[in-house]
């Protein structure tokens, strides 16, 4: 077994949400066995349901363990009567392992350096527009997460795309949750919530209503939570998924602000071995 405390590394290294404290906790209150496992060659958090067993976004390897070495490290762990599914932060390939799923790619923006300077233009414009018109954002105030959860669930609904569940959320260590609102005529019209873990910090959900559209308040609000949590140690920014087919304005948002595109391994079946 690992240390629980799994992200809190001194360092300033990236570690993907589904590896963190934060997550596990999330996931076992919502009915899922969370095993942290040491694979000698690195460590994992596994989510388990009946006889599956998920690696999602790792093992988190340690440095130097070559393709070979992680290879024979999961079809060690899928020794057990039941399936081991991984989806790896990076490609991993080789005998024994089967590919179900193509990759992903996620936004993932180094907050390092000037941020300003590696904003797309079209972003940039649209951040001073929102700056122009002095947006006023309130900070982790009682009882927004359920606020949230509950708009961007009628959201979700409306545009019909999946999400982790309220509970999943609401399941969440309340000191890792980072929450940004925005309020028009007395009523919350946009809002933004973000999950640290140790040195990365990984977009959760937004929300915005017809008040807030046109009005670059997502553009305003990301841009203060970047600093905000960049001031508090964050160095890496987990926009979350792109998929400019599917949703090719989310995916222009995520990348103008500068992000980089990460794209993850196959999802996979492993063999034990």
């Amino acid at each position: 077994m690992v240390n629980a405390a799994m992200e809190t590394d001194a360092n300033d290294a990236f570690l993907p949400l589904q590896q963190s404290a934060p997550y596990a906790a999330a996931a076992r209150l919502s009915g899922a066995r969370v095993i942290e496992v040491d694979l000698a060659m690195g460590r994992a958090l596994v989510v388990q349901r009946g006889r599956v067993r998920l690696i999602s976004r790792g093992p988190v390897w340690v440095a130097g363990a070559g393709e070979a070495d992680k290879r024979r490290a999961l079809r060690r762990f899928a020794r057990w009567p039941g399936v081991t599914v991984v989806t790896p932060e990076a490609a991993v390939a080789g005998v024994g392992l089967i590919p179900l799923v193509t990759p992903m790619h996620h936004a993932v923006w180094d907050l390092a350096g000037d941020l300003r300077a590696g904003l797309g233009a079209k972003w940039r414009n649209h951040l001073v527009a929102g700056e122009r018109r002095a947006f006023v954002f309130e900070r982790d105030r009682s009882g927004a997460l359920a606020r949230l959860i509950e708009a961007e669930a009628v959201q979700r609904r409306a545009r019909g795309y999946q999400a982790l569940p309220a509970g999943f959320s609401a399941g969440l260590p309340q000191d890792c949750l980072r929450l940004w609102e925005w309020r028009w005529q007395g009523q919350v019209a946009a809002a933004m919530c973000f999950v640290r873990h140790g040195a990365t910090a990984s977009y959760h959900m937004a929300w915005a209503a017809l008040s807030a559209r046109g009005l670059a308040v997502h553009q305003a609000m990301l841009w203060q939570a970047a600093l905000a949590l960049r001031g508090e140690g964050v160095r890496w920014l987990d926009l979350g998924s792109v998929n400019s087919e599917d949703a090719p304005g989310l995916a222009t948002f995520k990348l103008g602000t500068g992000a980089g595109l990460r794209k993850l391994g196959s999802t996979l079946l492993v063999l034990p071995g």
